[in-house]
């Protein structure tokens, strides 16, 4: 990191997203996807790293299809990428066709309800239409694909320019699902191909490009693996990381044996005299900035989260509070970790699939839970002219 700046030596808790690695991260998978288009999911703040600068910089690499949750979310990225063809995976709520015109948004439509809806509202774009061949989530069922492939009625004056369906165990290569999902939707495209001979179709998402080639029809739909995170289970994570999580130590103590820290006293310094005492860091960041209150610790070793401070993996000590948590830095040798030093919570020592996995959840809650707080910094990367952006706060 670069010397701090006075805003950011303000600052409890520092967010850096180094978009370098994410135009990485795009790269391997349009390599991997080769001869597909490579799309991307920007929902959920573009998985809580800002939608602005992400959307902006995987424009500059050269994605051109982008996926929203909702009209909102296409609204926003709208603003940023006035040309960009945008989904939304959420399709149409009731009397909302009007919103999705005004801002050139194209709905993912998962029923025939919804079909009717925007067929009756003049059809003024382009559509997906979703089929469920497995996740039983959102989808129209293989019934209403034949319905459709027999009936130009129940299309008429729509563009269907994507035809699309989402793998549920696409992070396991060997589940059954996955060659069962995929028989199922090319059977649908076959049946709805001659109907619609000017859209492409879409199976893959992150973990379904690395299934092969017969997955990634003609656009796949990366999401979390181009923010960094492992798309895989029990499999090397083969993608950058792009968040870098630091907390300041805004103060130091020394805990005497049998005195406890943080509320309900779940942690205590163990033993007697010098040998009992502890050291403890205080950080600036808790739950409020997504560290999760799952990362507590008792004292159990097996339990908890660990930060990287003083070059060493460090321990929380304690309840994970709303703005502040402790850690043991006594195993740090001493003068090692001083007030003011940044504490990482998640990046090259600790990456954001180990936190996830130690609050017994995912990377991808995680990264969409990060708090506003931090002071955000990008990182252009190398590739491009080096600007970095600076704000409390903002996406």
């Amino acid at each position: 990191m670069t010397s701090e700046s006075t805003a950011e030596k303000a600052a409890g808790a520092i967010l850096t997203v180094d978009l370098g690695a994410l135009a990485a991260n795009y790269a391997l998978l349009c390599e991997k996807a080769a001869g597909a288009e490579v799309s991307a999911v920007v929902k959920a703040d573009a998985y809580g790293l800002g939608l602005g600068p992400v959307a902006e910089r995987l424009w500059m690499e050269g994605c051109r299809t982008f996926f929203v949750a909702d009209v909102n979310e296409g609204k926003a990225l709208r603003a940023v990428l006035p040309e960009a063809v945008i989904y939304v995976l959420n399709g149409i709520f009731p009397g909302t066709a009007g919103l999705y015109a005004a801002a050139g948004l194209r709905p993912v439509i998962a029923s025939l309800a919804e079909l009717a809806e925007w067929r009756e509202a003049g059809a003024p774009l382009p559509a997906a239409l979703h089929f469920d061949t497995g996740m039983n989530r959102l989808g129209m069922s293989a019934a209403d694909a034949d319905a459709i492939a027999q009936d130009e009625t129940l299309t008429r004056g729509i563009e269907v320019s994507l035809v699309m369906s989402h793998l549920a165990c696409s992070d396991d290569e060997g589940h059954p699902r996955n060659a069962l999902q995929l028989a199922r939707f090319s059977g649908i495209w076959e049946r709805l191909r001659p109907r619609f001979p000017g859209a492409v179709a879409s199976l893959a998402n992150s973990g379904g490009i690395w299934l092969g080639a017969d997955y990634h029809f003609g656009l796949v739909r990366p999401g979390v693996s181009l923010y960094g995170g492992n798309p895989f289970t029990g499999k090397e994570n083969p993608f950058r990381p792009v968040v870098r999580a630091e907390a300041r130590v805004i103060a130091l103590r020394e805990v005497e044996p049998g005195e406890t820290v943080g509320y309900s006293a779940t942690w205590s310094a163990p033993g007697e005299g010098d040998s009992g005492r502890k050291r403890v860091a205080i950080l600036g960041a808790g739950y409020a900035d997504g560290y999760f209150r799952a990362l507590s610790s008792t004292g159990n070793p097996e339990s908890g989260g660990v930060v990287h401070i003083g070059g060493r993996a460090c321990p929380i000590a304690g309840r994970v509070s709303m703005d502040m948590v402790a850690v043991d830095v006594s195993q740090v040798p001493e003068g090692a970790v001083t007030r003011g030093d940044m504490a990482e919570l998640i990046g090259p020592n600790i990456t954001v699939d180990d936190v996830g996995l130690r609050a017994g959840t995912l990377g991808y809650e995680i990264l969409t839970a990060l708090g506003r707080r931090y002071m955000r910094r990008y990182i252009a990367g190398p590739e491009r002219d080096a600007v970095e952006k600076e704000g409390r706060g903002q996406a």
